[in-house]
């Protein structure tokens, strides 16, 4: 006779440790936060990273600043710039001194050295640099996700208030089409759908998040975020590739209070995943109320998975599971992180038997019900063992996103129950 096992976990309120999601914030050592952050947001020069033609510096970025106590144990979110108005330029000074174009600017946003970029002195290797980018960090699983930052001023793809200076149309699509060939396995975003970044893949980033991000009781510029989006037909983008962005800066308490409504909504309008690398949590003085109020913010932000029912028997040793749940968040997982289930021991914790759910994609689980099914076979010594889902970081090689439930973890394992094969 088979038993079957029905289980209704209880919700809880979401985790906000979960990876991938929530914050992306700067990482100096004198920074602190008010939450967990989960990923280290980085801006780099490419003077920095080719100071000398082919001579490639990643390994003593990441040993510099990856390995900083505050990034420590977080994924990576990175922009690439070549011109920081009131900071030295980012263009190697090989590039300068081959003759590519440098034009000085003075505005009200700062001044600085804008390069021409559609010198070919200049754009040719750009193109071959971008593509020793990707060599270094489409595979590596550290990096969530990569904004195609280079163009214009702090890389966001604009010269305002000199937009003369912003380069053509044919050098922002051969930008884009590098970054697609060198990272094909990465989430990119772009600050604007553009005619060169309106593509079907592209993920956005919001960097005036919320102030100009949609119209609000009747106000609004049709430059903002989402008008533009929608303007481009990109508005669905974030089915398939995440919608990241950066609060106002030093704005936090006020997005966290007099302005809470907005914020919130503008999360759920834009399909927001993350923050940074300003963000709320680096005020020291947020009151119980706004400390509150952005534990909601991380938990609406990106997926949050809970499981309604799951139900599970044993027949002949092979094991036959059913699970029903929901995304609560505004936003999908966007990377096919494997799913796996384990039998765990009870004494120890350690796993025992585990096998991936070869059939279960949770880029798939878009906010709203998703189910899946699993059957496996089971070989283990006759015992009571405890039943666990685990998705896996392949990073860590472990597992790491914890459901919305009251439900056991162990070693990141989400236990459903016990078995006895």
């Amino acid at each position: 006779m088979t038993k079957t096992t029905t289980i209704k976990p209880r919700a809880d309120r979401g985790p906000l440790d979960n990876p991938l999601k929530g914050w992306a914030t700067y990482s100096e050592p004198w920074r602190t936060y008010a939450l967990p952050a989960t990923m280290a947001f980085f801006n780099v020069s490419w003077r920095e990273l080719e100071p000398t033609s082919g001579d490639y510096r990643f390994a003593t970025w990441e040993s510099q600043k990856w390995n900083a106590p505050q990034a420590q144990g977080k994924h990576i979110v990175m922009r690439l710039y070549l011109d920081y108005p009131d900071l030295p330029t980012g263009i190697p000074q090989w590039i300068i001194d081959r003759g590519a174009a440098m034009r000085p600017y003075d505005t009200s946003i700062g001044r600085g050295l804008a390069p021409d970029y559609d010198d070919p002195r200049l754009l040719n290797p750009l193109l071959s640099f971008i593509q020793a980018f990707g060599a270094r960090y489409n595979r590596n699983p550290r990096v969530a996700f990569v904004q195609l930052g280079m163009l214009g001023f702090w890389g966001e793809w604009h010269t305002w208030p000199v937009e003369h200076l912003f380069p053509s149309e044919a050098t922002q699509r051969a930008v884009v089409n590098a970054y697609r060939q060198a990272f094909p396995d990465k989430i990119l975003l772009a600050r604007y759908p553009y005619p060169a970044t309106s593509t079907p893949w592209l993920g956005y980033h919001d960097d005036m998040f919320p102030a100009d991000t949609d119209y609000w009781n009747g106000e609004g510029e049709e430059w903002y975020f989402l008008p533009k989006l929608r303007q481009a037909g990109r508005e669905g983008n974030w089915r398939i590739a995440a919608i990241g962005g950066e609060m106002v800066p030093n704005q936090g308490r006020h997005y966290l209070s007099t302005e809470w409504a907005r914020t919130l909504e503008m999360t759920r309008r834009a399909h927001l995943s993350w923050l940074g690398p300003y963000a709320p949590i680096l005020e020291t003085d947020l009151s119980a109320s706004e400390l509150e109020n952005a534990r909601t913010l991380v938990r609406t932000m990106g997926y949050q998975y809970r499981l309604l029912q799951a139900r599970w028997s044993i027949r002949q040793s092979r094991l036959r599971l059913e699970v029903r749940g929901v995304n609560e968040g505004v936003a999908p997982f966007y990377y096919p992180w494997q799913v796996r289930l384990a039998l765990i021991r009870r004494t120890d914790g350690s796993v025992v038997h585990g096998a991936p759910l070869t059939n279960v994609d949770i880029r798939t689980w878009q906010p709203g019900p998703f189910n899946f099914r699993a059957e496996l076979s089971l070989s283990v010594p006759r015992n009571v063992y405890h039943l666990a889902l685990g998705i896996i970081d392949p990073w860590r090689n472990r597992p790491a996103i914890k459901f919305a439930n009251r439900l056991q973890v162990i070693n990141g394992w989400n236990v459903l129950g016990t078995v006895a094969p």
